[in-house]
């Protein structure tokens, strides 16, 4: 059993994506909140859930932290009432930049795919490792880490691509006012099965792809990969 408890997926959806569409879509009119109350409201809920993953690990967690970051930025484009074309470079700028440092890392001795995927919370990296020494494929291993760090960024790179062109068709009012809310309501909902989804397939296929090259490597099933087959053995 671990320390805390894994979060709700159904509830995450209704917190950070359902429920502040909602406000945004249904409680901006003049007669209802108003735009800016309806704002503040819309967002407090992905930042207090933010927050609230944040404490509950107990240390920084730098996508969760750019999560928030990005959440205090919509507000501040729509509170001030800044240009929208702010709102759609922002959009692209969070992805994009865990892209830049993706493949940057690929340079370094410590890439990034390592954290987000070839890690000891997904794989037995220490069986991995051991049997790829025995054998001698270490340094195979190595140029296909290197390959799946370039499809990695190539994931956030679509989603940067896909967050942009998206936030300039959809949201085309002024910010600040309750059609600006509105649009931004139906770019949080359309961006989950339009952008979310399709890129979280995508990292799932450079899992595979590691995983698969691992087992070429070492011989290991996909199971005895898998860091949670550790509490089934003996």
């Amino acid at each position: 059993m671990t320390d805390t408890a894994k979060p709700n997926t159904l509830i995450e959806l209704l917190v950070t994506l359902i429920i502040p569409s909602l406000i945004l879509m249904k409680l901006s009119g003049p007669e209802d909140m108003g735009a800016v109350n309806a704002l503040l409201l819309a967002l407090a809920f992905p930042l207090a859930w933010g927050a609230r993953d944040l404490l509950a690990q107990r240390k920084l967690n730098l996508f969760a932290a750019l999560g928030l970051v990005s959440i205090l930025l919509t507000g501040g484009i729509g509170l001030l009432q800044l240009d929208t074309q702010w709102l759609a470079v922002k959009e692209a700028a969070v992805p994009g930049l865990i892209g830049v440092a993706v493949v940057v890392s690929a340079r370094t001795r410590y890439p990034l795919v390592k954290t987000l995927l070839y890690n000891p919370a997904l794989l037995d990296v220490a069986r991995v490792r051991e049997r790829l020494e025995a054998r001698g494929a270490v340094p195979v291993f190595e140029a296909r880490l290197q390959a799946a760090t370039w499809m990695l960024g190539g994931t956030f790179f679509f989603s940067a691509t896909m967050n942009y062109f998206m936030a300039t068709w959809i949201v085309v009012s002024p910010a600040g006012s309750a059609a600006f809310n509105e649009e931004l309501g139906q770019l949080t909902l359309t961006s989950y099965p339009a952008i979310a989804l399709p890129s979280s397939a995508m990292m799932l296929f450079v899992l595979y792809y590691l995983a698969r090259g691992i087992h070429e490597l070492t011989g290991l099933k996909l199971t005895e990969l898998l860091t949670s087959s550790k509490v089934h053995q003996p």
